[in-house]
């Protein structure tokens, strides 16, 4: 992703600080629990005693290195769980004195090895995109506050079934598609008229994932298409990078939300089946929201574009009485 180096600071300092608050909390807790629990303190000095004589030992005898590191981290363990038990007999959680990192593949650093992290690389994709708000929205609309209150029990004739228990059934899909995420190569494309929750269903899963450190880039079709146009034509130095849109192609899940509000024409029906041909064929999942019927498809996009979509992507479809309207009721 092509940043700014002052944009890549701030993120790294980000990271700086998450660690500095870590190591802080790490030590006022120590101090707390030496205070109260002194025989901790001695287990713990009897563990570094044990590293750096074992780490003499094996310098002045590397012959035996593989038998001594064995029954240091023996030692060890054994010395980890009289302080674990001593953390429980003192009503104090096991892990009391491990530090709790926001991202444990990366503890904080952005880096796995050499390699950046996930999280980094959606701190980089929030950045670009500036999503920043999607952050926001999402600590309000997840599946923990999800209601189904606003839909009807009365059956729909049309349908056989009623909108809550419809929309019961969409939940559990999506859910299932967060919950098997990388095990399950899946496209959704949630469609049905406005005010039914199909973005706040979108900001569920968008959460999710992001949760469970995926990278995912959520767009409007009009801004998805507005970056490319931008990409294809603007050739000042205001021209969106190509790490960005390689990133649109490459995130772990892209969200295109409102399709069909966009301005159709031979250009975005081009732009549009090479984003979703080029994510399908890496096998990158891809979630839409639509108020297009199924009998729309075909008078806004091309044949190839319909065959996409309705041939790799798992449609669930929204019904009942708008819910932004009974909010207000």
């Amino acid at each position: 992703m092509d940043l700014k180096r002052s944009q890549y600071k701030l993120i790294m300092q980000e990271y700086e600080k998450k660690q500095l608050k870590m190591k802080h909390e790490i030590k006022k807790r120590k101090e707390e629990i030496y205070q109260r629990i002194p025989l901790i303190k001695v287990l713990d000095d009897e563990i570094a005693s044990n590293s750096i004589s074992t780490t003499h030992y094996i310098i002045q005898h590397p012959e035996e290195s593989t038998h001594k590191l064995e029954e240091l981290q023996e030692n060890n363990f054994i010395l980890a769980q009289k302080k674990v038990r001593l953390l429980i007999e003192n009503n104090y959680p096991e892990d009391y004195l491990q530090p709790k990192y926001s991202c444990n593949m990366c503890k904080d650093t952005g880096y796995i090895g050499n390699e950046k992290c996930n999280c980094l690389k959606q701190s980089m994709i929030d950045i670009a995109y500036e999503q920043s708000n999607i952050k926001n929205i999402i600590k309000e609309e997840n599946f923990d506050t999800f209601s189904f209150s606003y839909y009807s029990d009365k059956v729909d004739t049309r349908f056989n079934l009623s909108p809550l228990e419809n929309m019961h059934k969409v939940y559990s899909k999506c859910k299932h598609f967060v919950n098997n995420f990388d095990s399950e190569f899946t496209n959704i494309i949630l469609f049905g008229q406005a005010g039914l929750g199909k973005t706040f269903l979108c900001n569920c899963i968008a959460k999710a994932l992001l949760d469970t450190s995926h990278t995912v880039i959520y767009l409007t079709s009009f801004q998805l298409f507005k970056l490319f146009e931008n990409y294809k034509f603007n050739k000042s130095d205001e021209r969106v990078p190509e790490e960005k849109i390689e990133s649109i192609f490459n995130c772990d899940l892209l969200i295109i939300d409102d399709l069909g509000t966009e301005l159709n024409n031979h250009f975005t029906g081009v732009e549009l089946f090479n984003c979703l041909n080029t994510r399908l064929l890496n096998k990158k999942s891809t979630l839409i929201s639509t108020n297009l019927l199924s009998t729309d498809w075909s008078k806004q996009y091309s044949d190839r574009i319909v065959s996409r979509i309705f041939g790799n992507y798992e449609p669930l479809k929204l019904f009942g009485a708008d819910i932004r309207l009974k909010k207000y009721q």
